[in-house]
This record gives structure tokens, sequence and C-alpha cells, in this order.
């Protein structure tokens, strides 16, 4: 143990060393795959770009934003910005715990003036949004409770980062050939609770969009709403 390791809280040692059980893990699967979405656990990019849609509707694309893609992997979520809103002026910052992802992020839109990655957990800057997408799922055989605490971790770090508000999603059941002590699934409700009570946020809840899984929209005043999200 380093004497900063040994300076800091017992509890944000533990969730440091979640970070770098991460850390680790999507190194080796971009190493493994490539710049695909199998090297940061998607399947495939139509699964992965579903996503998107579901994240980006906190987003009102109708005047110029910024945006903070947490967990950014590869960068994917650029590529999708430029194909689904070409005429979107969209100022993105991308962070991921993975220093090779944000290299090969880096070389990939290296020439892209609005796109900047950083390595990290948080950042120390506001955007108007902030998107998060997969990084509450693998909890790589860590303690249900420890696993939520980074959780709630996380929840918070994207509302102090968020000027209008962030999105997040969840697995609600195993997708077929998952493992269940490897993957975090939860229902909505222990969530949205805690970005209405905790963060005072206002929730809507997306599912119904073909995948075992549910997307949260949090911004404003707390209350709760449903809809599907094809």
């Amino acid at each position: 143990m380093t004497n900063h390791e040994a300076s800091l809280p017992l509890a944000e040692r533990v969730l440091d060393g979640v970070c770098t059980r991460i850390e680790a893990y999507y190194s080796a699967k971009l190493a493994r795959y490539g710049a695909i979405p199998l090297g940061v656990d998607w399947s495939c990019t139509a699964t992965q770009w579903l996503r998107f849609v579901q994240l980006l509707k906190i987003c009102s694309f109708e005047t110029p934003f910024s945006l903070i893609d947490m967990g950014c992997g590869y960068g994917a979520l650029v590529t999708f910005l430029k194909e689904r809103h070409p005429q979107a002026c969209v100022d993105y910052f991308g962070i991921d715990l993975s220093p090779a992802m944000v290299r090969c992020a880096r070389r990939r839109y290296r020439r892209e003036p609005a796109v900047r990655f950083a390595v990290g957990r948080r950042l120390p800057v506001q955007a108007d949004y902030v998107v998060a997408s997969g990084i509450m799922n693998v909890a790589l055989g860590s303690p249900v409770l420890l696993w939520e605490d980074f959780i709630r971790l996380i929840l918070t770090d994207m509302h102090s980062m968020s000027r209008r508000g962030f999105a997040v999603n969840f697995l609600a059941k195993p997708p077929r050939g998952g493992t269940s002590d490897q993957l975090y699934c939860s229902s909505p409700d222990k969530w949205l609770r805690f970005c209405r009570e905790e963060l005072a946020c206002t929730v809507e809840v997306l599912d119904n969009y073909g995948m075992q899984e549910f997307t949260l929209l949090a911004h404003g005043a707390p209350s709760v709403q449903v809809r599907g999200g094809g």
C-alpha cells in the first residue's frame, strides 16, 4: 500500500479497488477485441446505438450543448452523434478509467476540435448533460452492497457534473449467457428513489425498447414519469 492509499478512508480505498478492477477488465477487452462493441462488452453496434438513442433523450438538440460521456470507452458515442445528429453542435468530453481506452479514443478523433478525452472517474468541470452507458452493469464479483455504494458514488458524480440533467442505463435481467455473479441487475425503484430523494431530481424511466434493461433520465425537481423507449 502506498502512503497516499494509506491516508484514504477505508470506504474510499475499497471503492478505488473497484475502479482498479474495472480499468483492468476493460483494458483487457480492448486489447482482445479492439475498438468495436465487443471491446467495451457490448454484443453489436445495433444494440449499442439503441442504448445511445435512449440516453440522449435527456438532451435538447435544438441549441448547442456540452456533454460528458462517463465510461466513454473508445468514443463510440462521438460516431453516433456525427451520424445521427450531424447538424448538432455538441461540445463532447469523454472520461474513462482505462488509459488504453482514452489513448484509442484520442487517436480515433484527433481531428475533432470539439471532442476531448480524459482518464479518471470524474471531471472537475460541469457540462449541460452527463450520460453513462453500461458502467453500472459489470460488477466483476463485487458484493452487492459494495457495488451499490459504487453506483451511488457514480450517480452523485454525474449529478454534480451536470447542469441540466444526466442519463444512465441498468440491466433489469441478465442477458442470455450472462453470469449473475459478474453482472448487477436491478429494478428501477431503488435508483428512482435515490435520484429523487438524495439528488433532488425529476426522474423519467425509459423501458420497453427491446432489451432487458431500463434507462433513467434525471433532471430538475423531484417527480417520476414512465414511458416506453421506442
